[in-house]
């Protein structure tokens, strides 16, 4: 692309933002990333954004597919290390394997969803199943407060998550926190709502807000709108706090849209890879034995353990910058 057909999507983008901001929505546009190793799953990364950090605790979303996996690896994670995190994984189609290092294994499908507290330090393992020719959904990440940050490591896998019917015909499913009547047995650290919307073609889901929370909407089908503002496929949508009701809907096709709140996130963290950390020196420590215990014989891995997934590989740390790695939080820049 040349500057100046860079400088024509720029502009595009900043109207098309400024356009929402107007209509009191703040949009959150995504950016195309590989997932894995070498035989990577591209995704949308629409969190950590460059002008929001957050949605609540909710501090990182990816969001993939669908896509056709048939003739391909899908998804391809060797093991990898977390600290000071949970990682969600919500499909809407397709199978993924999830194997970590406190010995849980546990296969996600639509309907349920994964939920791995990584605390003082976990490595897992993901992949998409052989049955699996399509793979449709997201991986979300919350900050744990920063007194869990040194937790023992957790996992949980539900397999059948509770929904309820909403004004308009739309449906939700709640994977995290309570909506509607209807509550998740996923663990959670602070307030927090991770929901899926389905909403028939053409119709409204009418939705009434916890007035304390930051909501955002990610699109993961074509058509969605949020109070009218069109919401593209990997796109958040993101309200303040104090509104008690909004509408998404879809345009002609059934639309599936994923509905994150949580009260704001007022601690600051540092995030590098898959490391979040009080500052950067409890990062720097992280990445440096996540380094170490990779080559360490596997009663030598006192952090981060070993994944039994016999992949025999791990996913070696990026280097940190020389400079010192900035805190994230609720502040955005514009």
């Amino acid at each position: 692309m040349s500057n100046d057909e860079a400088l024509l999507v720029e502009g595009a983008e900043r109207a098309c933002i400024d356009e929402a901001r107007a209509a009191g929505v703040e949009l959150l546009l995504p950016r195309e990333v590989p997932l894995g190793g070498p035989r990577a799953l591209p995704v949308l990364r629409s969190l950590p954004n460059k002008h929001r950090h957050m949605i609540g605790a909710w501090c990182f979303a990816d969001s993939f597919g669908p896509v056709d996996i048939s003739g391909g690896p899908g998804m391809d994670v060797p093991p990898h290390p977390h600290t000071g995190l949970q990682t969600v994984s919500w499909l809407v189609e397709g199978a993924i394997a999830h194997t970590d290092s406190t010995g849980a294994q546990h296969t996600v499908r639509p309907g349920g969803v994964n939920v791995m507290t990584a605390g003082h330090g976990i490595s897992h393992s993901e992949y998409s199943t052989s049955d699996t020719a399509v793979l449709h959904g997201v991986q979300l990440w919350t900050a744990l407060p920063l007194d869990q940050h040194d937790i023992p490591p957790s996992f949980a896998g539900v397999d059948d998550v509770p929904s309820a019917r909403l004004p308009g015909g739309a449906t939700v499913r709640v994977f995290v926190g309570s909506y509607a009547g209807a509550t998740s047995a996923a663990p959670t650290f602070s307030p927090l709502l991770g929901a899926e919307l389905r909403i028939p073609g053409g119709a409204e889901a009418q939705l009434a807000l916890e007035e304390r929370f930051e909501h955002g909407v990610l699109a993961l089908t074509p058509g969605i709108a949020l109070d009218d503002v069109p919401i593209g496929v990997g796109e958040i949508g993101v309200l303040e706090p104090g509104r008690a009701s909004a509408i998404v809907s879809a345009e002609r096709a059934d639309g599936v849209a994923i509905l994150l709140g949580g009260v704001p996130h007022e601690e600051e963290v540092v995030m590098f890879w898959n490391f979040i950390g009080r500052d950067h020196a409890t990062v720097q420590r992280a990445r440096d034995a996540w380094m170490a215990e990779r080559e360490a014989p596997t009663d030598a891995r006192p952090r981060f353990g070993v994944v039994d997934d016999g992949s025999g590989t791990t996913l070696p740390s990026p280097r940190i910058p020389t400079v010192e790695l900035l805190p994230r939080g609720r502040a955005k820049r514009r």
